[in-house]
């Protein structure tokens, strides 16, 4: 499909710098099958499902992967995008024009790494010196990864480390934070417990990737970034007995939902899964095992807001992100929600 079907326009002013308080307070714009939109807060979720459905969370933790340091004269900015194994890490890189095959960079505090190979992306693999884990590294050196539109209009401060952290984030390893699940408070997820709504954790570290803008003209053209994910045997088990007794599997965020249709066979039964995924969701992809999404609204021509148009139809998409825009809805990563039930 061509790409500029996928496309609209935002003012700048509906981007979201800050989330709301409490999180649960922001804005939620439903959105069924039949195209039916209905304003709503995400503190209403839990009256929004049925006693039986799963909400599905991504409990990946973001890193602070924001690095800067010196090679020579030249400044080196480095976001780290994915782990490779013990020591290396590939990295998109600013200044990539000063940096060749080789260099050392001087980050600070001790952190050193050497470029050992440029990919086709642009990106390198960045092989970090010393015998401390590389996570001990960034979390001595790197700073919160906002996302480009957040990072373009502000510098990241303190507020921001707890911020761009979801309540569900145990295991570090992601350099973008699983925006849809920033929403929840305990108070949230005690009524969706009371109304009878299960709840399940998998895990996607999600990647600098997911801000990459699709170049090319046509969907068929565009080669989607992978991301490493896990999804354990007992996870497994339970969002199937979830499906056999008619409860619906709704993924809290896009990440959750690549993951699990990733992990899905072409009965919708979703077996155990450990590795990289690189799945690309548009318009006229079956979902297997997924019956609904809770997810932010996301960029203009995105691969993500192919995936939102591929499960409820690039028309009803276009026509909610209307009336988003049109009612002051906020965007993005701190921005409000949508519950989107085909």
């Amino acid at each position: 499909m061509r790409v500029d079907l996928f496309d609209f326009e935002l003012p700048p002013e509906r981007i979201a710098l800050r989330p709301v308080s409490p999180r649960d307070s922001a804005r939620m714009l439903c959105v069924g099958g039949d195209g039916n939109m209905v304003d709503a807060s995400v503190s209403d979720l839990p009256q929004k499902l049925r006693k039986g459905d799963c909400l599905i969370f991504n409990d990946t933790r973001v890193i602070p992967a924001q690095l800067t340091g010196r090679r020579g004269d030249a400044t080196i900015g480095a976001t780290m995008h994915k782990r490779i194994d013990l020591r290396c890490w590939q990295a998109f890189i600013r200044n990539a024009k000063r940096l060749h095959i080789g260099d050392c960079i001087d980050f600070g505090q001790g952190v050193l790494a050497n470029a050992e190979e440029r990919h086709d992306d642009g990106s390198f693999t960045l092989f970090f010196e010393g015998d401390e884990p590389v996570e001990v590294l960034l979390h001595r050196a790197g700073t919160m990864p906002l996302p480009p539109y957040i990072a373009g209009k502000r510098p990241t401060d303190a507020r921001d480390a707890e911020d761009y952290q979801t309540m569900f984030a145990q295991k570090d390893g992601a350099v973008a934070a699983p925006t849809a699940s920033l929403h929840f408070t305990p108070e949230l997820m005690q009524a969706v417990d009371d109304a009878g709504i299960e709840t399940a954790t998998l895990t996607l570290h999600v990647g600098a990737g997911t801000f990459l803008p699709v170049k090319v003209d046509d969907t068929t053209s565009h080669r989607m970034h992978s991301e490493w994910g896990s999804i354990d045997a007992e996870t497994a088990g339970r969002l199937n007995s979830i499906r056999e007794n008619g409860g619906r599997l709704i993924a809290v965020g896009t990440t959750s939902l690549r993951l699990v249709e990733s992990a899905a066979d072409q009965n919708g039964i979703v077996h155990p899964f450990e590795g990289d995924t690189d799945i690309f969701i548009t318009p006229g992809y079956r979902f297997k095992a997924i019956s609904g999404l809770m997810t932010n609204f996301h960029l203009p021509k995105s691969t993500l807001f192919m995936l939102v148009s591929a499960l409820m139809g690039r028309e009803t998409m276009q026509a909610a992100y209307a009336h988003a825009i049109a009612t002051e809805y906020r965007f993005y990563s701190y921005g409000d929600s949508s519950l989107l039930l085909p």
